[in-house]
Parts: structure tokens; C-alpha cells; sequence
């Protein structure tokens, strides 16, 4: 099969489409015929070496944590899924989506939304999973409640503002000018154009800050937050002084496969709450590509590799 490979970290030129064996699924695993996958920032952070989870000695490997496409096979053990089955997975690290086929824990996939096609569906599962988790296990984020999301207009941000509206939640996003009119459209009440505007002078009291962006965006939040909220970052640990300022909580995390909540996400899209935005799209030999244009441009949703 194909997949895409790197045997040292650098820049885009380390990517290599290679021939490699067709994997076997394992105990409780099931085997996917791709048709689709996301590209995401962890991909050029590992490929670049600037992401610790990863180390030199476990080089090659493969790229990509997240597919849609087809069950292939069925591992032992695997009794509630079926070859020839829809579905769309986040990968753990090192089991690589950007190939022709990959294994994952059955329990890991969930039965892709049928309203998108593989592309749509490749778009959300890391994604969505790091937005759900971000705003619901992590934040705690209830209808009535509100939100500010910052980066609202990105792979994650543009999925997160659609699950807190579903929600019931306020949505204030910050953004350029030109996402205004993208972020209304999905469900935003109020976008902040970042670049015209400090967003503490324009938001009003939130329950709950998501932050996408860090930095100094990061610390200026902590004065749109009401007594009591949540700052929840996917960067960096936030001041834990500042909130118990505050009496708040505040948390970093890193999101996780969840099969479960990879149904509610598909069941909010079948039900026309949740659309995945695809910016672009490109073959699978054309990855480093398609990773140089995440990594250097602002891209409104996600950019998908077209695999089979």
C-alpha cells in the first residue's frame, strides 16, 4: 500500500509516498480502506520534531491522525461492526492515516455521518473530538451558559462554535474581519475582529474561555471570565493563581479517541446542527504540500488528503 512516511524530522521535504505492507488488525481492531484524511497541526509538529510525545528512535512513521473511509477486515474479537461499514476514526500517534489502509480499536470508530461525504467526515474526528472535549468534558460548557472562542474560524474553533450553539450556549468568537460572515453563519452571536478590537473591551462576561490561540490572548482572558467559569486551553496550563482569583477552574488537555463521542458529533451532523468546513483538498503525493499551506496560511476549517 501506499502511505506517506518520514525517517527524519525537518520541513516538508522529509515526506516520502512509499510502499509499505498492508497492516493486519489486532485483538478488538478493525482494518479501514481510507478514502479520506485530515491534515492537522500536530502532523507538522511532529514531522518538525517540536512535538514531545514523539522521539527520533521511533522514526519512520507514518503521518495523519484522522480517516473516513470503509472497514476492510475485522480483527478477533470484533463483534458489532462489519466489513464494508462507513466509518471515521481518530488515530492514536504512530498508527498514521495519511496511507491507503490503516488499523484502529474498533472502539475507536464510530459509524461516519452519512450526510458529508469521506472528505467531510475525514475533517472531524480530531477535531471535533478536541472541540467536544474541550467545551463539554473539560469545560463543562450547559445550555443557557456562554463561550468565547478564540481562533474561532479554524479547524477546531469553526466545529466548536457549531457544538456550543447545538448546545444551547452563547457563542462569541474571535476572528478576522473576513471569517465574520463564515462564523455568523454557523451560529455565532457575537465575532470579535481581533485585529480592530481587544476582545475584553467588546465581550461581555463569559461562563466558559476556549483557547485555541495561547499567548497573550491566553492571559487577557482571564478578564471577560465570570466568577466561577472555566478556562480551558488545548496550548498551554493556564495560571492556576489567576484562577483561584477567580474561583475558577483551569485546565490544558489533549484530546483523546472516543468512539461514543464520535456518534453524538455524526448524529449532529446528520440532524444539519454541524457542518464540516473543507478549505481545500489534495491527493495523497501531494501531502507536504498540503501541510505547507496549514502551516503557512490561514485556513478557514480543514484541508483533507484525497486518498482512495
Amino acid at each position: 500500500m501506499k502511505a506517506v512516511r518520514i525517517h527524519r524530522f525537518g520541513g516538508p521535504d522529509v515526506l516520502s509516498v512509499e510502499e509499505t505492507p498492508v497492516p493486519k488488525p489486532g485483538e478488538g481492531e478493525v482494518r479501514i480502506r481510507v478514502s479520506a484524511a485530515s491534515v492537522n497541526p500536530v502532523d507538522y509538529k511532529i514531522r518538525g520534531g517540536g512535538y514531545p510525545r514523539v522521539k527520533a528512535d521511533q522514526l519512520p512513521m507514518t503521518l495523519g491522525r484522522d480517516v473516513a473511509g470503509r472497514i476492510d477486515a475485522l480483527g478477533p474479537g470484533v463483534t458489532d461492526q462489519r466489513v464494508g461499514e462507513a466509518v471515521y476514526a481518530m488515530l492514536p500517534p504512530g498508527r498514521g492515516g495519511y496511507a491507503e489502509f490503516v488499523t484502529v480499536k474498533a472502539a475507536d470508530c464510530a459509524r461516519a455521518p452519512g450526510r458529508v461525504d469521506a472528505v467531510g467526515a475525514a475533517a472531524v474526528p480530531l477535531a471535533g473530538l478536541t472541540a467536544w472535549q474541550g467545551l463539554f468534558d473539560q469545560g463543562g460548557l450547559s445550555a443557557g451558559q456562554s463561550v468565547l472562542i478564540h481562533g474561532a474560524a479554524g479547524g477546531v474553533g469553526h466545529l466548536a462554535v457549531q457544538f456550543a450553539r447545538a448546545r444551547g450556549a452563547t457563542v462569541i468568537a474571535t476572528a478576522r474581519a473576513e471569517d465574520r460572515d463564515f462564523l455568523q453563519g454557523l451560529g455565532a452571536d457575537q465575532v470579535i475582529d481581533y485585529k480592530a478590537e481587544r476582545f475584553e473591551d467588546a465581550a461581555p462576561r463569559v461562563d466558559m474561555v476556549f483557547d485555541l490561540v495561547d499567548g497573550e490572548t491566553q492571559d487577557r482572558s482571564w478578564t471577560v471570565l465570570k466568577d466561577g467559569g472555566a478556562l480551558i486551553s488545548t496550548l498551554r496550563a493556564p495560571d492556576e493563581a489567576r484562577a483561584a482569583e477567580r474561583h475558577a477552574r483551569a485546565g490544558v488537555y489533549m484530546a483523546h479517541p472516543d468512539g461514543r463521542e464520535l456518534e453524538e458529533i455524526a448524529r449532529l451532523i446528520d440532524s444539519g446542527q454541524v457542518t464540516p468546513t473543507v478549505a481545500r483538498t489534495y491527493p495523497l503525493e501531494a501531502a507536504a504540500a498540503a501541510e505547507q499551506a496549514l502551516e503557512q496560511e490561514h485556513v478557514r476549517g480543514k484541508i483533507v488528503l484525497q486518498v482512495g
